[in-house]
């Protein structure tokens, strides 16, 4: 979304309901598994509404949100300035996989909605693979494919009532091109990523958490 006026639209639609439901489910599963990460990586923050979340609930040494759109980037410093919280996120404008040279490693890897956006999904788990420390807690949700274009029609109808067209429009073709939750595990049995699940979460979406293994990262 490098264009100002969509990544606006974006930052002005309603999406309460699912990045309230993200981080609470994130926090659930940190203290699930045990974790209490000091370095965190946001992959995709968009606009900055969960970074913000995250920042305010969450203790850290270190977090660091990745964007390839410059115009989301501007608008999630905005937004953390707003709330008094610019000097507790680094952002970084940068593209998966190669672009992320100034990412270090990390003990949490977030993200919301990014797989399905990558021409290669693959991508997506070489890097968590690259910057997830051995007993990294990951964990990411993202669209899921329904079973046909009159359903992501229906789903369109129901969840962005009232959205500008561009965003109803995007949320079309984001469904379409979003991933069913064998599909992903797929891509993680491919990955090597054994200590990842899959789980499907809502009508429209699926979670990917569990923790990086020590032999994830050889």
């Amino acid at each position: 979304m490098d264009d100002p006026d969509q990544a606006q639209a974006y930052a002005e639609a309603d999406f309460e309901q699912p990045h309230s439901m993200f981080v609470e489910d994130c926090l659930t599963f940190f203290d699930s598994v045990g974790a209490d990460p000091r370095h965190i990586l946001d992959l995709g923050c968009g606009p900055g509404d969960i970074v913000a979340r995250l920042a305010r609930r969450l203790r850290f040494d270190g977090f660091d949100a990745v964007d390839g759109a410059p115009a989301m980037i501007a608008l999630a410093r905005r937004r953390l300035q707003t709330e008094g919280l610019a000097d507790k996120v680094r952002f970084i404008h940068g593209y998966i996989p190669d672009g992320l040279s100034e990412c270090g490693t990390y003990d949490a890897i977030v993200g919301n909605s990014i797989l399905h956006h990558l021409s290669d999904p693959m991508d997506l788990w070489r890097v968590v693979k690259r910057l997830g420390r051995p007993g990294a807690a990951v964990f990411i949700m993202d669209l899921r494919r329904p079973e046909s274009e009159l359903a992501a029609e229906a789903l369109v109808d129901e969840y962005a009532v009232g959205e500008p067209e561009v965003l109803r429009h995007d949320f079309f073709y984001s469904l379409l091109a979003a991933y069913r939750p064998g599909e992903v595990k797929g891509q993680l049995a491919v990955s090597g990523l054994t200590g990842l699940s899959v789980s499907a979460s809502t009508d429209r979406h699926l979670i990917v958490s569990g923790r990086i293994t020590e032999s994830d990262t050889h």
